[in-house]
């Protein structure tokens, strides 16, 4: 089961600033606790974060040796290895100022335990698989890119508890069950339109993204620092840490679903909607106790809940692909799921090379732009034995594209043969300017985008398997509209997001009611087709 299997493996002395980590004295693996005691606390100012090798150096060396004695791939496309990648061109990629630091952090980066464990990522490859037949749907959400500064507690298990809810509104209206992914413990690197980003005069290479550089507008700031990997490590390990104990520790019980309402939630429309719907839970599950039914089998108890992100900083991802002995396939572990960006796509480049030789789940991201043959030609690359589960196609396209460009791509996928689950993502191609500056999406668009989703694969016959969201569970303003109206004017009250703006608690409940309606709705028409052939 996800997040139940908790790790053995011993932990290392990773960093001397241990300011960012969450100690959880229950729940908590050995192997991502980090080192809670690597060094004492101290009111001074921290250190910076630096790469410390393992404590057996010679065994470092062969770990190392192991990885960098392994062929690259010719560039036709030849024989895969972890670092194959590196005789293609990798597009959106940072370049760092001092090599031997480079690598230096990515030696420490290997002896590090795992953060996923294969068995995991081969679980959620079945239920995506699930997905794909229409038997299960996908609810993959969380932070358009994670941040130091808002690492804690409290906003993990805000959007945790965000996902938990809208789990059960989808599970509820849909009554198949519901994959929660989050875009959490890992989702830290950006692919920028423009390379660069200039203000008042002063042109400074873009933010990439907190395990690359820093936000803050500065010269320094924005220089590459491959220390910052590491941080991003500990910063990964330790929310997985977290979500395991929230999965399976109780918090996600489904006896406590009255309980998971966040406070500025509470009395809102959605807010209230939600209550609604847990009291019909609670008294089902009242019955079931009831009629003798147990209740507390581990269904009832925990949840399953898997991590992704985009596979952007191909160091790091090859730092982290480790191979499984119980079958013999390279996995990366850094998420169970990880998605190749609508930037680094291309079948030739670095990017599908590395995804092409880890057994993880994949994810493409597909806009408007994507050829159908081209698409057929990329599920080939990365999905040669037409495995379910295997491959992801997340569409973002926008609602007007959606209608347009959609169908073309079912088409050419089932003429092919090809077996993926079809999401969709109405994040990216909904984001506009406001008048003040900020980036901004507005709600009804993104409900636009996912009623042509759906109104597409009914037209087509096909399974919508799930969408993909930029959310938070914090009471964020960074997209307009909703039920409780957001408006340009209240932006800036409340714009947290360090890249793209999120939906915040109330947008996405009132949209995941919505999309649950639509489930049910296809679920009554399929019942009324198999009553009508019997």
């Amino acid at each position: 089961m996800a997040l139940a299997n908790t790790s053995a493996l011993s932990s290392k002395s990773l960093y001397s600033d241990m300011h960012a980590l969450l100690h959880q004295p229950h729940h908590q693996p050995a192997a991502l606790s980090l080192a809670a005691a690597a060094a004492p606390r101290t009111h001074q100012k921290p250190r910076p974060i630096s790469a410390v090798h393992a404590a057996d150096p010679a065994k470092a060396k062969a770990a190392a040796a192991a990885v960098a004695a392994k062929p690259a791939a010719p560039a036709d496309g030849g024989k895969w290895a972890v670092d194959s990648w590196k005789g293609k061109k990798a597009l959106h990629m940072p370049e760092y100022p001092d090599a031997n630091e480079l690598e230096s952090v990515l030696r420490t980066i290997e002896s590090f335990p795992p953060i996923v464990f294969a068995g995991e990522a081969r679980n959620l490859e079945e239920k995506l698989g699930e997905a794909a037949m229409g038997n299960a749907f996908l609810l993959q959400g969380g932070d358009c890119a994670e941040s130091f500064k808002e690492f804690s507690a409290n906003n993990i298990r805000d959007t945790f508890r965000v996902l938990l809810q809208m789990g059960v509104v989808l599970m509820f209206g849909g009554q198949v069950p519901v994959i929660k992914v989050g875009r959490m413990a890992g989702q830290f690197a950006k692919p920028r339109s423009d390379p660069f980003e200039e203000k008042n005069g002063v042109k400074l290479p873009s933010y990439k993204g907190d395990n690359i550089n820093g936000d803050a507008f500065n010269e320094k700031s924005r220089i590459p620092d491959p220390h910052r990997m590491i941080r991003a490590y500990t910063q990964a390990s330790s929310t997985l840490n977290l979500l395991r104990a929230f999965a399976t520790g109780g918090y996600a019980a489904m006896q406590r679903v009255t309980q998971w309402n966040l406070d500025f939630a509470e009395h809102s429309e959605q807010g209230d909607r939600y209550q609604e719907l847990a009291h019909r839970v609670d008294e089902a599950l009242g019955f079931m106790a009831a009629a003798g039914l147990t209740v507390d089998h581990p269904i009832m108890t925990s949840t399953e809940f898997w991590t992704s992100h985009e596979c952007l900083l191909l160091p790091y991802e090859q730092s982290l692909t480790r191979l499984d002995s119980t079958s013999g396939l390279y996995y990366d572990c850094s998420a169970h799921m990880v998605w190749v960006g609508e930037r680094t796509r291309q079948l030739d480049g670095a990017h599908v090379e590395f995804l092409r030789g880890i057994a993880n789940p994949l994810g493409i991201k597909v806009s408007n732009k994507m050829d159908p043959n081209e698409l057929v030609k990329l599920v080939e690359i990365l999905n040669p034995h037409n495995k379910p589960g295997r491959i992801t196609v997340i569409c973002r396209m926008g609602a007007e594209n959606m209608r347009v460009k959609l169908p073309h791509l079912i088409r050419a996928v089932r003429r092919a043969g090809q077996i993926v689950t079809w999401v969709c993502d109405p994040m990216h191609g909904n984001t506009i300017k406001a008048p003040c500056g900020l980036k901004t999406r507005a709600f009804d668009a993104i409900l636009a985008e996912v009623r042509a989703f759906f109104d597409v694969h009914e037209q087509e016959g096909s399974h919508p398997g799930g969408v993909h969201l930029e959310m938070t569970g914090q009471n964020v303003t960074e997209c307009i509209g909703g039920s409780r109206t957001v408006t340009f004017d209240d932006l800036s009250s409340r714009y947290h997001t360090h890249c793209d703006p999120r939906l915040n608690a109330s947008q996405a409940l009132e949209l995941s009611f919505i999309i649950a309606e639509r489930l049910r709705k296809r679920r009554m028409g399929t019942q009324r087709l198999l009553s009508l052939s019997v």
